[in-house]
C-alpha cells in the first residue's frame, strides 16, 4: 500500500476534487490543512511550495488535480 499524503486548504476547489477522487477510488490518505496547521503549512513551505493541493504518494511529489499523474503514481 502506498503511503499518501495530500496538503489542502479549506476554500481550495482542487483540494476537494482530489479529495473526492481519492475517496470514490477507495483509496486512504493522511491530509494536512495548511489554514488549520501551521507546522503542516511550514512542511509545504520547506518543501518549496506555496499552493495547494500538494500531493506526496510514496517520494512523489504531485502539485494540482492531476489524475493521469495520480493513476500513474497509486499503479
Amino acid at each position: 500500500m502506498k503511503n499518501i499524503t495530500i496538503y489542502t486548504a479549506n476554500a481550495c476547489p482542487y483540494c476537494i476534487k482530489t479529495k473526492e477522487y481519492f475517496l470514490k477510488k477507495g483509496i486512504k490518505y493522511d491530509e494536512k490543512n495548511v489554514q488549520e496547521n501551521s507546522q503542516a503549512k511550514q512542511e509545504l513551505l520547506s518543501m518549496g511550495y506555496r499552493t495547494v493541493p500538494v500531493i506526496l504518494i510514496d517520494d512523489e511529489e504531485i502539485v494540482g488535480f492531476d489524475k493521469s499523474r495520480i493513476d500513474r503514481a497509486i499503479g
